[in-house]
């Protein structure tokens, strides 16, 4: 950071503010020399005025004047968003704690009492000008990073976007072909080469989808769109298609919708994003020839499903970050993760007035739930 104590004076423009003219003309040559830039004003109402053309660093303000003094003056000042940064040096003969006291609440970020010391004055100038320094030093580098956050969003959605729906025909291809094709017919190397081939695709289409909706939400851009609906006629559908990403694992998906036909009131997209991101690592952490289980259940006023597999398991000092690290671990065939599933789903399971949860032993398995509030009648 640049060092405050060798700043360029000339950088910073200094407005003085007193009814008696000697006085003025002081602080100006006594500034001037210090290589400010000065600007003046004879009373309040001028003050203002100069203020709002100059846009001065700071104010060095007469509190005794006629008319409108240096406390309505700054009052007046600061309720002006344009002025009311300007940090408000008093300059004043008045001594007593109450008029102190007064010239804080309306503004003052310090005093100076009259007859004043040259080197006090240019001690409290400084102090004061050093911290607009660090203030527009700050902004700066938030105005910055803005920047380059917007840059690197739309820079992800632009990917996103506009790799998503080729990769969407890819995918729709090669899962084709793997359900159409048998290693008999066209033989077992080729067979492996477009079932991997489909596998990746089916992780790299997720991984557009994550990234895209990650950056809607991030940049504000996401709509929550509240609906009424039937949990059993959107389960099976998100459940459905993990039917064949499964079948490469040899993996069981067993479905429980429960005896209850609940009506839930959410955004039935974000809800699939989360279902569908559980459905991923529930198979990237699955063991081969083993189980997932998917099970409706009420919780409460929230419906709850969840879903166990039989897997590796987590760690109990990961699961409290879970939600919100943002790592990715590989899975039992080493498939690639984002790192940023997990955060959407919790980002999604609020917005949709809900949450996430998630129960692991190491070595048997995980259940990560999602709930959904419940339609009240």
């Amino acid at each position: 950071m640049k060092n405050l104590l060798q700043l360029n004076r000339s950088d910073y423009k200094i407005l003085i503010v007193d009814d008696v003219v000697s006085n003025v003309l002081l602080l100006k040559i006594l500034l001037s020399n210090e290589k400010f830039q000065v600007v003046t004003a004879n009373n309040g109402k001028m003050c203002i005025e100069v203020a709002k053309r100059e846009k001065p660093d700071l104010i060095l303000l007469d509190v005794m004047m006629p008319e409108l003094n240096g406390f309505d003056t700054a009052v007046i000042l600061k309720q002006d968003p344009e002025m009311q940064h300007i940090p408000i040096i008093f300059l004043t003969a008045l001594h007593n704690t109450s008029d102190l006291v007064k010239g804080f609440k309306c503004g003052a970020s310090d005093f100076l009492t009259k007859p004043f010391n040259k080197e006090e004055l240019l001690m409290r100038i400084m102090h004061q000008i050093n911290l607009v320094a660090a203030r527009h030093f700050i902004q700066k580098q938030n105005d910055e990073l803005k920047a380059t956050i917007n840059n690197r969003d739309k820079m992800y959605s632009v990917i996103a976007h506009d790799l998503r729906s080729p990769m969407a025909s890819i995918r729709m291809t090669l899962n084709l072909l793997v359900n159409v094709l048998s290693p008999e017919q066209i033989g077992e190397e080729m067979f492996e080469l477009i079932n991997n081939a489909n596998k990746e695709t089916e992780e790299t289409h997720d991984l557009l989808d994550n990234l895209l909706k990650w950056t809607k939400s991030q940049t504000g851009s996401l709509h929550v769109a509240f609906q009424n609906f039937e949990l059993n006629d959107v389960v099976p559908g998100a459940i459905d298609i993990f039917t064949m990403i499964a079948k490469n694992k040899n993996i069981t998906l067993n479905l429980d919708l429960g005896t209850e036909n609940m009506e839930v009131r959410a955004d039935k997209d974000l809800l699939n994003t989360v279902i569908r991101n559980f459905m991923s690592n529930a198979i990237k952490f699955s063991n081969e020839d083993s189980k997932i289980d998917i099970t409706v259940s009420r919780y409460g006023d929230f419906a709850k499903i969840s879903i166990r597999d039989y897997g590796v398991g987590i760690a109990q000092d990961r699961l409290e970050t879970l939600f919100s690290a943002g790592t990715s671990t590989a899975g039992t065939k080493n498939e690639e993760g984002s790192g940023l599933g997990l955060q959407l789903c919790k980002h999604f399971a609020v917005k949709n007035g809900g949450d996430v949860m998630v129960e692991s032993t190491v070595g048997e398995g995980s259940t990560f739930s999602v709930l959904v509030p419940i339609l009240k009648k």
